[in-house]
């Protein structure tokens, strides 16, 4: 089922619209301009990939003898310096 909208409403409630499970007409003076299709995230795959990453960055850092809190310090310091 397609939901009709005008362009102000559709630029209003684009983050309602990003979140449904159908798509939306657009319109403008009544007449359709253009289709906006929701896709549906894969959040499952988002959440492993990230995993797998984080894993692989924790091995690295172990690897090289990366102590993570000296580096969190000298970036904070580097931030802190690029502020001034």
């Amino acid at each position: 089922m397609t939901t009709s909208v005008g362009i102000r409403e559709f630029r209003a409630g684009l983050a309602d619209f990003i979140a449904s499970e159908s798509p939306v007409a657009v319109t403008r003076h009544g007449q359709t301009v253009g289709s906006f299709i929701p896709t549906r995230a894969s959040l499952d795959a988002d959440i492993s990939a990230l995993r797998t990453a984080a894993a692989t960055l924790d091995q690295l850092l172990a690897e090289k003898g990366v102590d993570v809190d000296e580096v969190v310090a000298e970036f904070k310091a580097a931030r802190a310096a690029s502020v001034k």
